[in-house]
């Protein structure tokens, strides 16, 4: 048998999948290491060992992401073909999703929205705003590095004593959509006693509901209600609650897809079978 193999070379991490030429998917995995060539190569061993694949076995790789310009037009000697970043990403949101028209945003260590509809994938926008954010501002208000336990701190987070609420404000109803409980000021009523965990949860939260507001001006500008979420942040335990509840403020379809950590990386695969 034989197989595409796509990859996703970020700052910090690669992605990796395959897909025989009946698009079979084999399940995808992503390795961290201090720099994108080892990373590369560590993937790409490893994933291979780990499915039984041969070298032989690999027509084709295609790769994408901002690291994949230290790989040239071979690795192990196999052919790589270089695919631009925001066409996996639509590629990929259309996969996943089931949908053939939709917006698709990337969340990764900035955001990305991309418009896709059929075979056209148009960039949209984006915003600095995605993990890398989530890092710097944990690093230097909690001194907490690691994504994984910021999201334990945060499963104990209490909102109150964090953000300005609409119904911290006002006692008055400002739209039949807006609830008391609506963030008009992200970290706008940080109190003193606000613990570690409230903090993480404010951080967390100020970065989903900016992406989240990027992402619903871009499916109006498109005129489209169904917004794909993709990319390494997607897996937070808190980021489904919280665009479940701007799905229903806005009149938008937040939805998560299952592998949705690896969308791009997807995306880049299955452009082979699109030529």
């Amino acid at each position: 048998m034989s197989y595409i193999v796509g990859i996703d070379v970020g700052g910090s991490t690669t992605k990796i999948v395959a897909f025989d030429h009946d698009k079979k998917i084999v399940a995808p995995m992503f390795v961290t290491a201090e720099d994108q060539m080892t990373s590369i190569y560590g993937a790409f061993g490893k994933f291979t060992n780990m499915n039984n694949i041969a070298l032989g076995d690999v027509d084709r790789i295609m790769i994408t992401g901002v690291g994949s310009t230290f790989i040239g037009n071979e690795l192990y000697g196999i052919a790589c073909e270089h695919v631009s970043e925001f066409q996996s990403v639509g590629i990929g949101g259309q996969y996943l999703s089931g949908l053939d028209r939709a917006l698709v945003v990337s969340m990764g260590t900035g955001t990305a929205s991309v418009y896709a509809s059929g075979k056209e994938r148009t960039y949209i926008g984006g915003t600095g705003v995605g993990g890398g954010t989530i890092i710097g501002l944990s690093k230097k208000m909690l001194g907490v590095a690691d994504i994984g336990t910021l999201y334990e701190l945060a499963a104990e987070g209490d909102l109150e004593k964090i953000d300005l609420r609409i119904g911290d404000i006002t006692n008055k109803s400002i739209s039949p959509t807006l609830q008391d409980t609506t963030t008009a000021a992200n970290f706008g009523n940080l109190s003193d006693l606000a613990t570690h965990s409230d903090i993480a949860l404010g951080i967390l939260n100020l970065v989903f509901e900016t992406v989240g507001m990027v992402a619903v001006f871009a499916s109006r500008s498109c005129k489209i209600r169904d917004i794909v979420l993709t990319g390494t942040l997607t897996r937070a335990p808190q980021a489904k609650p919280i665009f479940d509840k701007m799905s229903t403020m806005f009149d938008v379809n937040f939805i998560i897809p299952d592998h949705s950590r690896y969308g791009t990386v997807i995306g880049a695969a299955l452009s082979y079978f699109e030529k």
